[in-house]
């Protein structure tokens, strides 16, 4: 983790890292203040990236940021702040900031086999906000060039690591051997705990797993719990980039399910006019000696 990154680099590190974080901008100004209009900070549960003029003003919004956080709310705020005897700060003037919440995404994502599939697939899932463990037991294959969000993993017994891998977590099998892929899918069928497994495999391919796993006593709902084959039907192309295409397609929608909406989001006419009236309001003189 940088903690020396500004505003907008910490903002494109949680978004790859599909951290939740919140957004802060000073949006407006009257009198003397720590920092002018456009001002940034980002504050997650853990860090806070660059500042907006420090002091209990800042001390105050990060607490308010990460109480919002930790009750998962990621709405949009304004809020007003006159600097004087109440916050600590002898600038006397007043701030009004912007409090733009992001859920980030506990999206999670194993594949097994690092081949051409895989790595087209790398390219365009390391552009989202998912973490991915790529599972291969030929380190030559892995590519030297994974995005921040890709974690290789060398293993010499994928089957044997499956279990305790792919706990919860959308998995994907893409390896080179049939035999393995075979594997693969009797130890996460028996493990229980995956949040979803794709195969992929031709319809024969399909059809020849579901007769074995049927005759060792899976039964028809686990059997049905595979994916194969993997991907979107409606996405032509047997090309590794349109295939991976298509498998990506098919992943968004295995996701971090969209917060309901309601009919009003974002800042209000309300507050904007609230939030106005207390920034014309006459702030008191601080006394100075």
């Amino acid at each position: 983790m940088n903690r020396n990154l500004r505003w907008f680099e910490a903002v494109a590190d949680c978004e790859q890292r599909g951290e939740p974080y919140v957004l802060v901008t000073v949006v407006g100004v009257t009198g003397s203040v720590p920092r002018e209009p456009s001002s940034k900070m980002v504050i997650t549960g853990e860090h806070i990236w660059d500042t907006i003029g420090g002091g209990h003003l800042e001390y105050l919004v990060t607490a308010r940021a990460r109480e919002a956080l930790a009750a998962g709310r990621y709405d949009t705020r304004l809020e007003h702040f006159p600097l004087g005897a109440s916050l600590g700060q002898c600038c006397g003037g007043s701030v009004s900031v912007l409090l733009e919440g992001q859920p980030g995404s506990d999206a999670r994502l194993v594949v097994f086999g690092a081949g051409h599939v895989a790595q087209a697939l790398m390219t365009i899932i390391g552009q989202l906000p998912w973490q991915v463990t790529l599972v291969d037991s030929r380190a030559e294959v892995f590519p030297a060039d994974l995005a921040a969000n890709i974690t290789p993993v060398h293993s010499d017994d994928p089957v044997g690591d499956a279990p305790a891998l792919c706990r919860g977590r959308h998995v994907l099998i893409l390896t080179h051997n049939h035999q393995l892929d075979y594997d693969l899918c009797r130890a996460l069928l028996d493990a229980g705990d995956a949040a979803s497994i794709g195969l992929i495999g031709s319809q024969t391919k399909a059809d020849r797993f579901r007769q074995r796993l049927a005759h060792r006593g899976y039964s028809a709902e686990q059997i049905a719990s595979i994916r194969c084959p993997v991907g979107r039907s409606d996405v032509p192309g047997k090309r590794p980039m349109e295939v991976a295409v298509s498998i990506t397609a098919e992943l968004l929608s295995f996701g971090t399910a969209s917060q309901t909406r309601g009919p009003r989001r974002g800042v209000s006419w309300p507050q904007l006019r609230d939030l106005m009236k207390a920034a014309e309001t006459p702030q008191q003189p601080v006394e100075t000696k």
